[in-house]
């Protein structure tokens, strides 16, 4: 028993000294580290200064090394547009290169200068001006939150110190200061808005201008492919690419603002170290932000193309509905608009997703992680003077801070800063997914001005296809020359019209005439025929200046004078009356001196007087394309040509719904009025107004030659009853075999 107790003892002694010796060295451990932490708090209060110094220095370097990188980024040339200016001698050259998808890299901001500088046209514009009046209500704005942060932690003090005069007289203040805090933000989102409205206004008016412009329009949708949305893009993607700019602005400059003054106020209270750790922190996690961001501007810009996909297939279907609803197409039609909205909803989907992890994380790093970061900064004045040798550490700031209701009232205002600064660098960060969905609205709008230049000076980017594309696989030395980057030439003639050895190309290179030569003078009417394909329409859209001319001379003279009627003629929207003078407006004929009762007479000679009661006068608005017949709208198309009495008349199949009687009294008409006739029509009956012929093969060649109506048709009369009896013998033949094998028979 005593044996027992003594060891237990022993065990226990044994015990206690190892614990002793333990608690001996963990003391001694943490005494050598707060005299390793006080030692360090010496060094610095002797060399704090220099340190400070030392790091403004730092910072400094940094953001000169950034901005050198971005300016250098911005200026430098770069291959890609050497590589454009070499390709702009070819028309049918690779056009504008086409990046893997929107990039924040120097391209990216030579297209944003560039359309800045057409929705900013100067420094003395009222764009400019709105700019101005924007920023000096962000700078007010900024100064406004620094006061009420101040402001904020005089309140908490005089609270916290019993203080009930100075703590109404702060509600005072708070409640004076919200009239212009209210009004300034008010005042912001309106400039913000007129800024999106006149951004549009500016961008749109550019555009129009161009696209507009000519026959760029055309060129656009049937010479070039590289835009395939003309529409989506001007009324849809410069919309919000205006929004956007205008918001970025607000958006950027003013977190950029508030954070800059915040730290300049946050260093003067904290100390340029605590600022100091605070960055090194923010960077980096904005440089792992950066590194894990998806890829919102290639993301926002398919986003775009394939709402302008969905977009035209609802289009095409409303523009053809009749078609496909003869055709019974409404299930081909639905299998195509739901793959591409399938697809644009794939796409959506995808976007979303990524947009929940990186919102998560951007939360958490942005209000969470800087929030605690910012507390730590704040607390540690307050608790670094509980070290040893921290009162010749502390600043002047730390050092006027005495009693409680002093440091309630620097932590309440530098708590405020601080979480102010996190909410402007949060803003920065949520606009860098800004930045780039900006790049890809960028992107968009400046291939829409590319290829709007390009076909403005003539040169076409088309995908080749059938023969063309046959040929474009070839070596350069079997293929040839080609003739679609080559360009011939146009002349204007007083009065005549003349192809001297111009090829009929198709815009996508194929070749329907090798050399065509013809020269119709006023009063040699013209009758064009050939089978389907030969390049017929083809030639009136080298005339009328559609399509370019790549070799060759036509002599031609001004497009006032050579008037285009299609086999479907071109309604517009608007009066009646409008109908007949278009393109010329009610000012323009007025200035002709044509009254109603002249275009009353016009159309009786058209047969079609009755329809100004018909359809209620001639201020009258309908849709006409719905309103009239295919025969009425021809008729009518016809007047047109009689108002507007041009030299040459280009007639593409354009009475092909009305009756012989009308077509006769129309045509007899024109020549009366000295109107030279270029007629496409395979009707016998027209003939007899024309005394020159072009007639295709259908394989390249042509014959032009003079017309002589009745021997001509005397001729294709003669061929056809030839072949009728042709036919006949061919019949005979085959049954004197039948007969033949059946008398074998039996």
């Amino acid at each position: 028993m005593v044996a027992a107790l003594n060891s237990d003892l022993f065990a226990r002694t044994v015990t206690d000294k190892i614990n002793n010796a333990l608690y001996r060295q963990v003391h001694s451990f943490r005494h050598k580290q707060l005299a390793l932490l006080t030692r360090l708090v010496l060094i610095y209060a002797r060399y704090q200064k220099p340190i400070q110094r030392s790091i403004v220095a730092l910072i400094c370097l940094a953001l000169a090394e950034r901005l050198h990188k971005m300016v250098r980024l911005v200026t430098s040339t770069t291959e890609r547009k050497s590589t454009n200016s070499s390709n702009k001698g070819g028309a049918s050259a690779a056009g504008t290169p086409r990046r893997g998808g929107a990039q924040l890299d120097k391209q990216f901001f030579d297209n944003l200068r560039r359309l800045v500088s057409i929705v900013v046209p100067g420094v003395a514009s009222r764009e400019c001006a709105m700019l101005a009046a924007h920023t000096v209500l962000l700078v007010f704005r900024t100064f406004l939150s620094v006061a009420v942060a101040a402001l904020d932690g005089q309140i908490v003090s005089a609270l916290v110190r019993l203080q009930g005069r100075e703590f109404l007289w702060g509600i005072a203040r708070w409640m004076g200061m919200a009239v212009p805090a209210t009004l300034t933000n008010s005042l912001l989102t309106y400039l913000q808005s007129i800024l999106a409205i006149k951004f549009r206004q500016n961008l749109t008016e550019h555009v129009h201008k161009k696209y507009l412009g000519g026959n760029t329009y055309y060129a656009v949708g049937n010479l070039d492919d590289r835009v395939r949305n003309a529409d989506q893009l001007i009324a849809v993607d410069i919309r919000k690419f205006s929004e956007s700019l205008a918001a970025l602005y607000s958006n950027l400059a003013k977190p950029t603002l508030d954070a800059l003054v915040y730290n300049v106020q946050l260093a003067r209270s904290l100390g340029v170290e605590s600022l100091f750790g605070i960055m090194v922190i923010i960077q980096a996690s904005m440089a792992m932000m950066r590194a894990l961001a998806p890829p919102f501007g290639q993301l926002v810009a398919q986003e775009q193309r394939l709402e302008g996909d969905f977009h035209f297939a609802h289009a095409r279907l409303i523009e053809h509905a009749e078609e496909i609803a003869l055709f019974r197409g409404h299930e081909a039609e639905k299998l195509t608009i739901v793959h591409r909205y399938t697809r644009l909803v794939r796409h959506v989907n995808r976007i979303v997703r990524l947009n929940v992890f990186y919102s998560m994380l951007e939360d958490f790093v942005v209000k969470y992680f800087w929030g605690a970061a910012g507390l730590v900064a704040c607390a540690a004045p307050v608790f670094a003077k509980r070290l040893p040798g921290a009162a010749a550490a502390a600043t002047a700031a730390t050092a006027s801070s005495g009693d409680l209701g002093s440091r309630t009232r620097d932590f309440i205002t530098n708590r405020r800063l601080l979480l102010s600064g996190s909410d402007a660098l949060g803003r920065m960060m949520y606009s860098y997914k800004e930045i780039v969905e900006l790049a890809g609205y960028t992107e968009r709008v400046t291939d829409l001005l590319t290829v709007l230049d390009d076909v403005v000076e003539g040169q076409y980017t088309k995908t080749k296809v059938g023969t063309a594309a046959a040929l474009s696989e070839k070596s350069p030395a079997a293929r040839g020359p080609d003739i679609v980057s080559q360009r011939g030439r146009v002349v204007e003639s007083p009065d005549d019209v003349e192809f001297i050895g111009v090829p009929i190309v198709s815009p996508n290179g194929d070749m329907l005439v090798n050399s065509l030569s013809f020269h119709v003078t006023p009063g040699r009417h013209l009758l064009i025929v050939g089978p389907n394909g030969c390049g017929k329409s083809s030639m009136f859209r080298i005339l009328g200046g559609l399509w370019p001319v790549y070799s060759g001379t036509v002599r031609k003279p001004s497009m006032r004078q050579i008037f285009y009627i299609p086999q479907r003629p071109y309604l517009p929207i608007g009066t009646l009356r409008d109908q007949l003078i278009y393109p010329d407006t009610v000012a323009d004929m007025a200035a002709r001196g044509t009254t109603d009762a002249q275009l009353l007479d016009i159309l009786e000679v058209v047969q079609l007087r009755y329809v100004v009661e018909r359809e209620g006068g001639w201020d009258a608005v309908k849709l006409w394309k719905d309103a009239l017949s295919g025969g009425d709208k021809q008729r009518i198309a016809m007047a047109r040509l009689f108002y507007h009495r041009p030299q040459y008349a280009i007639m593409d199949e354009c009475t092909s719904a009305v009756s012989m009687d009308i077509e006769r009294a129309m045509y007899t008409h024109a020549t009366e009025l000295g109107i030279t006739l270029m007629t496409v029509s395979h009707r016998q009956s027209l003939w007899q107004y024309h005394n020159y012929i072009l007639q295709y093969d259908g394989q390249g060649g042509y014959m032009f030659s003079k017309l002589d109506p009745e021997r001509r048709i005397a001729l294709v009369e003669e061929k056809q009853n030839i072949e009728q009896q042709l036919a006949d013998i061919k019949d005979l033949e085959a049954r004197l075999q039948d007969l033949e094998m059946q008398a074998a028979a039996y």
